[in-house]
């Protein structure tokens, strides 16, 4: 879904249907779009030569990406999709959509024999793959070239290259470009790994050859952990890539992850388009990026430019690509790897080059040159990507969440934000695919300003069905280090050593909360008092303009007085006294009360009759139950229920599949064992006894779907 097209969309609907409202989009927002760089300002020459259909072997919001250059391009899209995908956005915006197979990727966008049926049955000309499934499969290339379909991609030879880290590597060192230490080949076993590590010296990087995203990737520590790291980052790689080699390479401890987008057509030229800082990741994966970097000046963003751009030429790379190095304090950069492919986020390169990516390799593919020359790319303002995922960032900074959206609207009203999402209201989060909501991006003229436009937009952003990182991404955008550009891959773990545990309230924030919540509650008691289609007055007797409440928030008890005033609400919370207007309502997602005469942004996740207030504010949500006085005296009377022990219960920290069980009824095991793996959404998540003790009971089987929070086994 693209933000300029939300204005219009209710009245073409009720005309023409959501497919056919997508087929005239292009038509009416082609120009608009191109006039701010929050979109790209590429121009296509209609009188070019062009593939008249393209096939996206994609889901999700880059199959929504790829459709919307297509239809400016004026090139037919088709989508595929699998059987849980069926009522997906990817399928209602494409002209023509075939279904390939059941959910599991295996069985449906991975499976090459399911797509090259969808490219013989539509006749599409061209495919474009999008990022993950084949996007890096050289099988795949070379069954659509042998059938004569092109591949919007580079060719077979530079995704062998460049998809093998071992090889990559080697070439890397052969164009000169600089590399990180480490073995050359692949590791065999554990006992390889263990000394190789300890040749190179630890901290170590095992990581799949044919891997990325993430996946298959471990950083070791000691020898233990290297043992651990090479047997799960096999089963990984293997059930993600097909491929299970394992490369292991000194760990640079607290660099930045920096990357330079290129650009190589087939008539020999080549260029890049500056570079994108990538450094706030959580488990290997980026979280924010953000075009330009604060820390690459100059000189050193020439010579990364120039050396991947001399990378690329070494293996006769064409389309869009992406070199990745990790960079030092010192502003040392070591080349980490090639992705030959489009990136997740291109769109912020988009934003400040003007550049449409996807347009270019779709030129590309049909052979045309580039258009633009080196000294041709800008750098114009500033922008900042955020990707929003559906995952309980209060566990391990992320781990997935399901469920059902029944309530969503993208920030999009906000001048200058794009979100690129395949999702809308009422879709689905499933177990089968990445847990990415969107990715929302800002621009602006500078950081400041791009990043001022990201906070507000995460405010807007109503997201209910599923738990998601808004509150992570609010907290490190407003964090100080990062403000002052002072980052890391670490990030996370250096500022957050205990855990992400939500905005952190100052005490004037606290108050205000508070306040909100008792003008809730004294609403919601006004309208229950109300009647409706009466005419006459409320009796004196039933109205309700003053209350005394009590608020249970975080097993603290707040006594606070609130007054309906002609400018709106008094609320005296202990001694302080705060002022809240009364232009908002209970039925708003979003709400912006004039807090002491302070605009401030707030969303009502949930608020009842029965005194239920759930209020999110810088992302983070904050539950309260509000009483009568009388009522919350009542409620101290009544016994506490004593706490269950759940020490011995090992729960799926989120909802996936049982992998592995590495116990049975009976066995003793010792506190921090391993004893079985969850597998959700592509990655393995090894899990531990939390006490010593003996396996009582086992509740699943290996294969079995468990949900978040369901017990596995239980120890006593």
């Amino acid at each position: 879904m693209f933000s300029a097209a939300v204005p219009y969309r209710q009245p073409l609907l009720a005309h023409i249907g959501l497919r056919g409202f997508y087929k005239v989009l292009p038509r009416l927002f082609a120009r608009k779009s191109r006039l701010f760089s929050i979109y790209t300002t590429s121009q296509f020459d209609p009188d070019e030569e062009k593939f008249d259909k393209v096939l996206i072997a994609n889901r999700g919001e880059i199959a929504c990406r790829v459709m919307r250059t297509c239809r400016e391009m004026g090139i037919k899209s088709v989508a595929v999709y699998s059987e849980a995908d069926a009522q997906a956005l990817h399928v209602q915006m494409a002209d023509e959509a075939v279904c390939v197979g059941p959910p599991p990727t295996g069985e449906s966008y991975n499976k090459i024999d399911n797509i090259m049926d969808a490219v013989r049955k539509t006749g599409a000309q061209a495919v474009h793959p999008g990022y993950g499934f084949l996007s890096e499969n050289k099988e795949f290339a070379k069954r659509l070239d042998k059938e004569g379909v092109a591949f919007i991609g580079p060719d077979t030879l530079a995704l062998q290259a460049m998809g093998d880290k071992i090889e990559s590597k080697q070439l890397a060192n052969s164009a000169k470009v600089n590399t990180i230490p480490g073995y050359e080949g692949v590791v065999k076993d554990e006992d390889e790994a263990v000394k190789l590590a300890n040749q190179i010296g630890y901290p170590v990087m095992l990581k799949a050859s044919a891997g990325g995203g993430g996946k298959g990737m471990r950083i070791a520590w000691d020898d233990q952990e290297t043992r651990e790291g090479f047997r799960l980052s096999t089963a990984e790689a293997s059930s993600s890539f097909g491929d299970s080699r394992l490369l292991i390479e000194k760990f640079i401890d607290n660099p930045r992850h920096i990357e330079i987008q290129v650009l190589c057509d087939r008539h020999g030229n080549s260029l890049y388009l500056n570079e994108r800082e990538c450094s706030i990741q959580r488990r290997n994966q980026k979280v924010i990026e953000e075009a330009p970097s604060v820390f690459i000046d100059p000189e050193t963003r020439r010579a990364m430019g120039e050396q991947a751009v001399s990378l690329a030429e070494a293996v006769d790379y064409v389309s869009a690509g992406t070199v990745e190095f990790l960079v030092d304090s010192q502003r040392n950069f070591y080349f980490l790897e090639m992705n030959t492919r489009l990136q997740v986020e291109h769109p912020i390169t988009e934003c400040i080059t003007g550049v449409d990516i996807v347009q270019e390799m779709i030129r590309i593919a049909r052979g045309h040159p580039l258009k633009l020359k080196q000294s041709d790319i800008p750098i114009n303002g500033w922008a900042v990507e955020c990707r929003v995922y559906a995952e309980n960032p209060y566990k391990n900074f992320g781990l997935p969440s399901t469920g059902r959206l029944f309530k969503y609207s993208e920030p999009t009203h906000l001048p200058n934000v794009r979100v690129d999402s395949g999702i809308r209201e009422g879709s689905e989060i499933s177990i089968y695919y990445d847990s990415m909501i969107s990715k929302l991006i800002t621009y602006g003229k500078d950081r400041p300003e791009a990043l001022e436009k990201m906070a507000r937009a995460l405010d807007e952003y109503v997201i209910k069905g599923v738990k998601h990182n808004i509150s992570l991404l609010q907290d490190v955008l407003g964090h100080q280090k990062f403000i002052e550009g002072d980052i890391s891959t670490k990030f996370l773990q250096e500022h957050y050593p205990d855990g992400f545990l939500g905005y952190q309230l100052q005490p004037d924030e606290c108050n205000n909360l508070l306040a909100v919540a008792c003008c809730i509650q004294l609403k919601q008691e006004q309208k229950s008092r109300s009647f409706l289609n009466q005419a006459s007055l409320m009796p004196a007797s039933l109205k309700m303009e003053e209350a005394s409440f009590d608020i249970l928030w975080d097993e603290d008890h707040y006594i606070c007085t609130i007054q309906e005033t002609s400018f709106g609400y008094e609320v005296h919370v202990g001694k302080d006294t705060v002022l809240v207007d009364k232009n908002w309502n209970l039925y708003q997602n979003v709400i912006t009360p004039q807090i002491n005469h302070k605009p401030q942004v707030l969303q009502i996740i949930k608020q009842n009759s029965s005194g239920d207030v759930i209020l999110q504010y810088n992302g983070t949500e904050y539950q309260m139950k509000i009483m009568t006085t009388e009522a919350s005296r009542l409620g101290s009377l009544m016994p506490e229920k004593v706490a269950a022990d759940i020490s011995g219960e090992v729960r799926a920290p989120m909802p996936g599949k049982l992998q592995s069980l590495m116990v049975e009824i009976g066995q003793k095991v010792a506190e921090g064992q391993e004893v079985c793996v969850v597998e959700a959404m592509k990655m393995l998540n090894s899990l531990q006894a939390s006490k010593t003790g003996v396996v009582k009971k086992i509740l699943f089987q290996v294969g079995d779907s468990v949900a978040e929070e369901e017990i596995i086994l239980e120890i006593e």
